[in-house]
């Protein structure tokens, strides 16, 4: 039995140290590798085996490492999957409310013209009526001059009425024009976004269910100890990170919006991680700090990577409680400092939302949601 168990496990092995790295770099959960190169991914190997006896060998710590980062380069890619998914959602929402305004335009704009229209044919009436005659031939046929002067000047202010009439519809049938080509623009963006979305949402499932299939192939004892294997990891980070003496400088007290956004997000400890999820029962990492955020009244984008590119950047020794660290050379990960070099953050699928040390992932950078309040100084409460 133990040795079925240990083919089991060793064709496992095989096949993680046979791939080659997956298309993201870094892993977006506890390691201290640095940031791999993109890798390939390959089978699982199938499970369903009964429990193992007492007698079984674990197997050198060594093949349970390379289990480990097989892992972590899943989940990583998972990860960028679901910026991917979370950027085209957003885009998406924006599209479809760009469609709606320009479709309640184009309606007003109809409505105008037919009105134009209306007042266009009422004119032809006019003018019909009069039998369209020369205002020369009027004065002949006029007994009253005076008459004849007054309406002269009527129909004046007629011909520039109608001038102005035909320009408003010119200008009108332009703008409908324009509004339709634009409608149409926005359309076309919208499908190509929903197949990027549904593109993406396929990489994310795919990566999970590997993940997940490559997890069942071990024994329990072998689970719990790659979960140790992880721990192990990630306190070395923390303590390395640590010894650079990272922290002697960091003494920013939270703004009160940033402590408001911390109190959000510590509140969701033990919350499901989700993919592409917002809360409020479940949530992804950049699901958690958006949110947080926006409980304390200060909207930031929805994904890592915009968060990263459009929130103002701090030095890490000037970070302050509330901040956002950006980890892995592509963002594809967020959490949020919460002060003496812990973040809260969700990490990952079958985890929860949770605290962790600052330095158990390549750190990119912070950016800081409030950055106008000040650097390090609380606001006036």
């Amino acid at each position: 039995m133990g040795r079925g168990r240990r083919t089991v496990l060793a064709a496992a092995v095989t096949v993680v140290c046979a791939v080659t790295l997956l298309g993201a770099p870094g892993t977006a959960f506890a390691s201290v590798r640095p940031d791999p190169a993109p890798t390939s991914t390959a089978p699982a190997s199938p499970s369903g085996s009964p429990s193992p006896s007492p007698s079984v060998t674990l197997p050198p710590d060594k093949d349970l490492e390379a289990v480990r980062t097989k892992l972590d380069d899943l989940y990583h890619d998972a990860a960028v999957a679901t910026d991917a998914y979370n950027a085209a959602e957003e885009k998406t929402k924006k599209q479809s409310a760009e469609i709606a305004d320009l479709n309640e335009k184009i309606a007003d704009g109809q409505r105008k013209l037919d009105g134009l229209k209306d007042r266009a044919g009422a004119a032809a009436r006019d003018q019909y009526r009069t039998g369209g005659l020369p205002p020369q031939v009027q004065f002949m046929l006029s007994g009253d001059p005076q008459q004849f002067l007054d309406s002269a000047g009527l129909v004046i202010q007629g011909q520039r009425a109608t001038s102005g009439l035909i320009d408003d519809m010119t200008r009108t049938q332009q703008d409908l024009r324009q509004y339709a080509d634009d409608a149409a623009e926005r359309l076309k963006d919208l499908e190509a976004n929903r197949k990027a979305k549904a593109a993406a949402q396929k990489r994310v499932q795919e990566r999970i269910e590997e993940a997940e299939k490559l997890q069942d192939t071990l024994e329990k004892r072998q689970r719990e100890r790659l979960a140790q294997l992880e721990k192990e990891a990630a306190a070395q980070a923390q303590t390395a990170w640590l010894g650079t003496g990272v922290l002697k400088d960091v003494s920013g007290e939270a703004t009160e919006a940033g402590a408001k956004a911390v109190g959000f997000a510590t509140a969701q400890i033990g919350k499901p991680y989700e993919w592409g999820a917002e809360g409020p029962k479940t949530f992804d990492c950049s699901g958690l700090t958006s949110q947080a955020w926006a409980a304390a009244g200060r909207p930031i984008p929805r994904t890592s990577q915009e968060q990263w590119k459009q929130l103002p950047h701090v030095a890490v020794q000037d970070m302050r409680p509330g901040d956002l660290i950006i980890y892995f050379g592509d963002a594809s990960h967020v959490a949020m400092y919460v002060g003496d070099g812990r973040i809260v953050h969700a990490p990952r699928p079958g985890r929860t939302v949770t605290l962790a040390g600052a330095g158990e992932m390549p750190i990119l950078g912070v950016v800081r949601p409030d950055a106008e309040t000040g650097s390090g100084k609380p606001a006036t409460r």
